[in-house]
């Protein structure tokens, strides 16, 4: 059984169908990325997963049970984090504060103390700039922060939007190193990233969504080798 699993999704904004039918799968251990152009649904897939929209149609799964119905924060205490696009931290707020506002869930309040460590040790700069106003952070470090927050309530999928994107390369590739070593110590990641090379040379599968309907899915070599990818994403005919 997949971690989670994604079943005929249909969403609309009131009477605009922007999702039809979308499925997809990620099992436990794996990354997953969606791909696609700027307006292809892919945020709503993952708005959906953590209930911030409210599907038409379809089914969401999480260890196999449903969860398209639930409130966020049910969700989120099932184990799900969501790192929503364009950081969203709270900026009058200190770094500390945000990070234990994170960790706020019942389920992750027994271990919070213990849980601020590891994503302080996770991210050095953090620790440095821990009574530092958010707002007043450079776009990486608001990026780093609004990551370990997420990783406060102790998820077992983590759904990150765009993790990259602005970001200076070297930045980027911190980042990318941390997602990394969270996965290889048994974190499920579910990312959105507009990099298609760099999104699957890091992930175990990949789906690639355009106007609302997935086009191609399966493993991430071949979501890469694909030619409609290619053709569509890469200008490689």
């Amino acid at each position: 059984m997949p971690l989670l699993e994604i079943e005929s999704l249909d969403v609309c904004y009131d009477d605009l169908q922007v999702l039809w039918s979308v499925s997809l799968q990620v099992g436990e251990g794996e990354i997953g990325v969606l791909l696609g152009p700027n307006g292809s649904g892919k945020s709503t897939v993952m708005n959906a997963i953590s209930g911030l929209v409210r599907p038409r149609g379809g089914a969401i799964r999480f260890r196999g049970e449903r969860i398209d119905r639930l409130p966020t924060h049910a969700v989120i205490d099932r184990g799900v984090a969501h790192v929503l696009e364009r950081r969203r931290v709270f900026p009058l707020m200190s770094v500390l504060d945000n990070l234990l506002l994170g960790g706020f869930i019942p389920r992750s309040r027994p271990t919070r103390a213990e849980q601020l460590e590891r994503v302080l040790g996770l991210f050095p700069v953090l620790r440095q700039r821990r009574g530092q106003l958010a707002g007043t952070l450079s776009g990486g470090e608001q990026q780093m922060l609004a990551v370990a927050r997420g990783l406060m309530s102790r998820p077992s999928l983590l759904l990150v939007d765009e993790p990259f994107l602005g970001l200076a390369p070297m930045v980027a590739r911190d980042l990318l190193d941390v997602l990394v070593r969270l996965n290889g110590e048994g974190m499920t990641i579910l990312l959105v990233e507009q990099n298609v090379e760099m999104a699957l040379g890091m992930a175990h599968r990949g789906v690639v969504l355009e106007s609302g309907r997935v086009a191609i899915s399966g493993s991430a070599r071949e979501v890469l080798e694909s030619n409609e990818l290619r053709q569509a994403f890469l200008g490689v005919v």
